[in-house]
């Protein structure tokens, strides 16, 4: 009973963050301002803070002019003191906390400082306003009276220091969760925790059956993979069978648009809400505010300030960005943030487009790294995924998963594009489908139409079909398993090509 009457006092609470959205959306630039210089007052008389001079910055103008755009690499010999326990160096103080960040494509995991004004002004403050969203679009959610299901990565201790926490930012969020929330999520957090994630999702499918859960969250691939050991070890045909109250889930990291209908099929749940949200190792950016829409509301009073990098500027050591109030809708940026646990215009290397400039809302398009553009075609993950997502409604099929990357001209060959496959439901005709994606592709990329215009420049894409399983199975091979770990899509390079190839051969 007692969780009822909770759950009733926290949505009278979040209708209250609500009106506080709303009004962030009446005044973005003064919210941004106002974090940019509060993080520099704060933050003056770190090492960074004296080297650029923070105290007299004051104006967003200024502080372009005068501090330059980082890369993870300009940084990470600061991190490694930090780590260390050295004391304001990027940031006030002594940080303990960092988000392990391991994304696609570099071999070395990245370490991002958690300060306590970021888990608290950034991450937590932003988990709540997207309870918020959720119990705005619907009321008689209950969220805080049943279960919720987390799939966190893992923590460890840093080797150059016994105070030093490493970890993905989801574990980070759910060792420091306040005792209160504790009875309100599955599995155990000593199992939400664990490093294993194939011993990880077989706890999770014993421990939570049984429980009453509404909401759930994560990367789509491995929520995936433990629905089909659920209904597996359950001998039901849909999660809704197991759990008939579920209608949430929160997903991020990756395009959802190939997932849905693998998830549409297996949830079972007609009037089932989708809330896409940002949420990276650098801060949680945006939360899709609209049920059913594809695009994000952007978050400008959680801690983070923004710039954009516009594509042209996008290969130079220091790009000229543009600010908020400068953004076009339809117009691909790179964004650069500024946040309170050390990160001074800093790049993560994502790409968005402005959907909306009032209020500002985002899609994620891909990454600065994660593109086709071998013969000037300019394919974007955006690109792709849709694509794909209009294929399989006209040419009936569910992809699993899939990787894209281009075939070099040859002498009278021309160049193009091999899509890697893995089919949930194979279409009847692969050569059909073939052919309706790349009409798909050349309706939505205006630069691929025009290269493949009477094949001048690029050959029809073709496709190539691997067995169900390969590529988790190749991703355990390179040891990526886990939420911080995704397939990586779009390269401009034959790498990931090449080595699943290999593999599969």
């Amino acid at each position: 009973m007692w969780k009822k009457w909770l759950n009733k006092i926290v949505s009278l609470y979040l209708k209250t963050r609500v009106s506080r959205l709303e009004n962030i959306k009446r005044n973005p630039h003064f919210h941004q301002k106002s974090i940019l210089l509060k993080h520099l007052d704060v933050h003056r008389k770190t090492e960074i803070g004296l080297a650029f001079d923070f105290k007299n910055i004051k104006s967003p103008d200024e502080f372009r002019r005068r501090v330059p755009i980082h890369s993870y690499e300009d940084i990470h010999p600061s991190i490694e003191r930090m780590m260390k326990g050295e004391r304001d160096v990027l940031a006030k103080g002594k940080v303990n906390w960092y988000a392990k960040s391991s994304g696609t494509t570099s071999a070395r995991s990245k370490y991002i400082p958690v300060t306590d004004d970021y888990f608290y002004g950034n991450l937590i403050k932003s988990s709540w306003d997207t309870m918020a969203v959720v119990y705005n679009n619907r009321p008689s959610a209950e969220i805080f009276s049943k279960k919720s299901l987390v799939m966190g990565g893992s923590l460890e201790s840093y080797q150059g220091r016994a105070g030093t926490v490493i970890g993905d930012v989801s574990a980070i969020m759910i060792e420091r969760m306040p005792k209160i929330g504790r009875p309100f999520y599955t599995p155990d957090f000593e199992t939400a925790l664990l490093s294993d994630w194939e011993e990880k999702i077989d706890k999770i499918v014993s421990q939570c059956v049984d429980d009453d859960v509404v909401l759930f969250g994560g990367v789509p691939t491995w929520n995936l993979v433990l629905f089909e050991k659920l209904l597996e070890a359950t001998g039901k045909n849909q999660i809704s069978e197991i759990w008939p109250n579920i209608r949430t889930y929160l997903h991020g990291g990756v395009g959802f648009e190939p997932y849905k209908d693998q998830f549409d099929k297996l949830l079972g749940i007609e009037d089932f809400e989708y809330y896409e949200v940002y949420n990276a190792s650098e801060g949680f950016f945006a939360v899709q505010d609209l049920k059913g829409a594809n695009d994000m509301l952007l978050l400008l009073d959680n801690g983070i300030y923004y710039e954009f990098i516009p594509a042209s500027e996008w290969n130079k050591n220091q790009p000229d960005t543009i600010s908020l109030e400068e953004v076009e809708p339809g117009k691909n940026y790179a964004i650069v943030i500024t946040n309170a646990g050390g990160l001074w215009r800093y790049t993560p290397g994502d790409t968005i487009m402005f959907s909306s400039i009032d209020p500002y809302r985002i899609k994620v398009t891909g990454r600065t790294k994660h593109f086709i553009n071998v013969f000037g075609e300019e394919v974007m993950v955006g690109n792709t995924d849709k694509a794909l997502a209009m294929t399989c409604s006209e040419v009936p099929a569910i992809v699993k998963e899939y990787t894209v990357g281009p075939v070099h001209l040859k002498r009278n060959k021309k160049g193009g594009h091999l899509w890697i496959l893995e089919f949930e439901v194979e279409p009847e005709d692969r050569a059909a489908f073939e052919r309706k994606l790349d009409i798909n592709l050349r309706k939505i990329n205006s630069d691929y139409d025009a290269k493949r215009h009477k094949d001048l420049a690029l050959s029809s894409l073709k496709i190539k079909v691997v067995p169900k399983g390969t590529f988790l199975k190749w991703m355990r091979s390179k040891g990526k398993m886990g939420g911080q770990n995704k397939v990586p899509r779009l390269h401009n390079s034959r790498q990931y090509l090449e080595q699943l190839l290999e593999y599969v051969q």
